[in-house]
């Protein structure tokens, strides 16, 4: 029996996961899965793409940053704060957090090094998704990691029982693979390939007048001087953006045959629309913020913002915050990171609507709109007022020597006389 457990526990993780996109004919040409070429069509090669990643990216380096005491309470200076604020010396902590996050929303793997001094980190870095490779171990935590560049490799140690290493590992879920996590851009890679196929596509029917491609058939079988000369005067005088529109001479019987459908019975430009917003929902950007046509989703452009950042930003950032104070908190002396929302104008706009509906509430206590506000409570300020001259509920009219203000006065403070 215990060899039997010690056989389970003793076997390799091994990627459960198998590649989804299809190769070879008659299938579509999808993308594989693999992280260069995510990054080579998903990124550099899609307008799309590139600005939802670079939007959420952006979004997530400029919110600022705070540091707490075990207690709560913020901390104006702390050398965790420090180096959040100064990762590197290459680089701040918003290019630091945009690298992090750029990497991490095109592979799904996002890798931070720490740089010990002792036992006090001094430094961060951002490395590149598709250099780094687990060092798997039957404990389910890595052995280690190693770093390729070329035929140079850096190797960090893990605990397999604990994980403990100077490497963080930042993994999206992945339902498929024990160790790696899954890219967004594979969820939207059969729209990425769409999306570039219809401007690849569009370029083509440019650089060919806008004309659908056809066939030129002719009544006697040509030589190869005539096929030859026939071909480079197409090419001279009828394809190329410069040459749209102008009419095709035919001689000797020759006859021109389209053979594929217009622009518009592709209906192109609508499945480049579609393709797109599939794309912006993929990475969790509504299709308004990248201009896409044809979406009503959100009323207005402020509405997609808070959404935005509400659904996709702040989860992130939080996500990153976590992984931080539980990397690295210990060696700061329990002192912990945290980001200031109230200073991003997207989410401080919905609070300034919570703090003025809380103040013209008549059914909240003092303590209660304070507490909406992020204040702490005050003495006195458990009692709900009515509108008029601000008199408690609980005033008893049968006691005319008790003054009606002073519940509200002893709550912030004042004494009798209003001071």
């Amino acid at each position: 029996m215990f060899e039997r457990l010690k056989a389970a526990f003793s076997r390799t993780k091994e990627s459960r996961t198998g590649a989804v996109m299809y190769r070879g004919m008659p299938e579509a040409q999808w993308t594989p899965r693999d992280y260069r070429l995510y990054a080579d069509e998903g990124y550099q090669k899609n307008v799309i793409a590139y600005q939802a990643i670079n939007k959420t990216a952006q979004a997530v380096a400029t919110i600022p940053w705070i540091a707490r005491r075990p207690n709560g309470d913020e901390l104006n200076d702390n050398p965790f704060l420090r180096l959040i604020e100064n990762p590197n010396p290459m680089q701040s902590r918003y290019e630091f957090l945009q690298a992090l996050v750029g990497f991490y929303r095109i592979a799904g793997n996002g890798y931070i090094e720490r740089v010990m001094v002792g036992s006090n980190p001094r430094e961060l870095y951002a490395l590149r998704s598709d250099r780094m490779t687990i060092n798997k171990s039957s404990t389910g935590f890595p052995s280690g990691y190693t770093y390729r560049v070329g035929q140079d490799t850096v190797t960090w140690d893990s605990d397999p029982r604990t994980g403990a290493s100077d490497i963080r590992h930042l993994k999206a879920f992945n339902p498929l693979d024990d160790w790696y996590g899954m890219s967004p851009i594979e969820a939207g890679a059969y729209a990425v390939d769409q999306h570039n196929e219809t401007m690849k596509h569009t370029q083509a029917l440019l650089q060919n007048g806008a004309s659908p491609s056809g066939a030129m058939e002719v009544g006697d079988t040509l030589t190869n001087e005539q096929f030859n000369r026939l071909k480079a005067e197409i090419d001279e005088k009828y394809a190329g953006s410069r040459n749209a529109g102008r009419p095709m001479l035919l001689e000797g019987g020759m006859k021109w045959t389209q053979m594929g459908l217009s622009p518009t019975d592709m209906a192109i430009i609508e499945t480049k629309y579609s393709a797109a917003r599939d794309i912006s929902l993929a990475l969790g950007v509504p299709p308004l913020l990248l201009n896409i046509p044809g979406d009503s989703t959100y009323s207005n452009y402020r509405e997609a913002r808070l959404a935005f950042y509400e659904e996709t930003v702040i989860p992130l950032v939080h996500y990153i915050r976590d992984e931080l104070n539980g990397w690295l908190s210990e060696s700061f002396g329990g002192v912990t990171l945290d980001v200031d929302l109230d200073k991003v104008p997207a989410i401080a706009e919905k609070r300034q609507e919570m703090w003025t509906m809380a103040n013209q509430s008549d059914d909240l206590t003092i303590n209660e709109k304070r507490e909406i506000k992020g204040y702490g409570p005050v003495q006195g300020g458990d009692t709900v007022y009515i509108p008029a001259n601000n008199i408690p509920l609980n005033f008893d009219l049968d006691q005319p020597e008790q003054d009606p203000g002073a519940a509200g006065r002893e709550a912030y403070g004042g004494n009798s006389n209003g001071q």
